[in-house]
């Protein structure tokens, strides 16, 4: 069983070529400059070289892409886009608008400046990763295919989308209280995770089973995977992307309650202050919403415990030699791959014929 694991973050895609014949440590291992990097070094160079950009493609990851627009535009050069690519930067259109890109069609693309640089916004290349791979001697064919993006969902107009963010976190987890409740089957991920839907419809026509997850979800998943952290009673887990800061207070995969930041927005400090008073069931909505953040929610009373807390994530730097003594997971060996095994796991979860060979790869129990 070959499974294809593409965790697609803000500064890095992180992807494994699973092969239940072989041990983890063997399978194919891939951290590369994630879509939306890529993207924003190819509008830099159109800005260097004085060259108007054209986005086409479908929304993807913002980021480093949105701010490197910014500046092209700030340096008074034009950008033209596609109404699908530029709901990467806002899904009101009149906002991109706003910001000086010419909302083109299809048609309109191509009667473009000749000297424009094109750049085609996807969260995901197969075709390029299959190119990586071939550069290697390395076997292209999956039987499936699990993804990871982090969604804010497409917002109504006037709605905050950090809020419409963890609105959809606090109903995966009323509606089926798992980390595994996350991971949904290309039909069933809600229409305003436009994203995800995006990132699935890179692989339409591959005809193989797939699986979506949110990245916290799938770093969580991932680093339950250590046996430091996945064989005690309970688990606080914190995952520190480039961009957003997700935690979690565990029983296993069941949530007991859980804040999301943006990683840039917190201190040391204030992470050690959220976490230990999440743990205590006295940290409010309130009060990360209002600085920066998407939210707090206690899906179940705190249990009175302070348990070990494991920190993942590229940014786990900024807990270093904090007082929550913190355990740096590394599921496998590997912590930048934590979400891609947390996908693996998902990817089980969810198609049931396949479960046996791949959670005995990965030697944890199934759900």
């Amino acid at each position: 069983m070959r499974v294809l694991a593409v965790d697609v973050g803000t500064g890095t895609q992180d992807i494994l070529l699973f092969d239940s014949e072989q041990p983890i440590e063997n399978c194919v291992q891939l951290v590369l400059p994630s879509p939306t990097e890529i993207a924003a070094r190819r509008i830099a160079r159109a800005t260097r070289e004085g060259r108007p950009v054209v986005l086409v493609g479908t929304v993807q990851g913002g980021g480093p892409c949105h701010w490197a627009l910014e500046r092209h535009l700030q340096a008074g050069l034009p950008a033209y886009a596609t109404s699908e690519a530029a709901q990467t930067f806002d899904d009101d259109l009149d906002v991109v608008r706003a910001m000086g890109v010419t909302i083109v069609s299809p048609d309109e693309v191509r009667g473009i400046d000749g000297r424009a640089e094109r750049v085609v916004l996807r969260d995901l290349d197969l075709e390029a990763i299959r190119r990586a791979l071939m550069a290697f001697e390395v076997d292209t064919r999956f039987d499936g295919l699990a993804l990871a993006c982090l969604d804010h969902g497409a917002a109504p107009p006037g709605y905050s989308d950090r809020l419409f963010r963890f609105d959809h976190l606090r109903l995966v987890v009323e509606k089926g209280n798992d980390l595994l409740g996350f991971a949904f089957l290309p039909e069933e991920v809600p229409p305003y995770l436009t994203r995800a839907r995006a990132l699935l419809a890179c692989a339409q026509g591959e005809g193989v089973p797939m699986v979506f997850l949110d990245t916290g979800p799938a770093a969580a998943l991932g680093a339950l995977q250590d046996p430091q952290v996945g064989g005690r009673e309970e688990q606080f887990v914190i995952n520190l992307g480039n961009m957003h800061a997700l935690a979690f207070h565990l029983t296993g995969t069941r949530i007991r309650s859980l804040f999301e930041h943006h990683t840039g927005e917190v201190s040391r400090e204030q992470l050690e202050d959220y976490a230990e008073r999440l743990m205590a069931g006295t940290l409010s909505h309130d009060e990360v919403f209002g600085s920066k953040g998407h939210g707090v929610f206690y899906a179940e009373g705190p249990t009175g415990n302070r348990p070990p807390v494991a920190v993942t994530g590229p940014q786990r730097w900024k807990l270093k030699d904090s007082r929550l003594q913190p355990y740096f997971a590394v599921p496998h060996g590997d912590m930048m791959l934590a979400g891609c095994f947390g996908l693996l796991w998902a990817f089980a979860e969810r198609h049931p014929q396949h479960r046996e060979e791949i959670m005995a790869r990965l030697g944890v129990g199934g759900s």
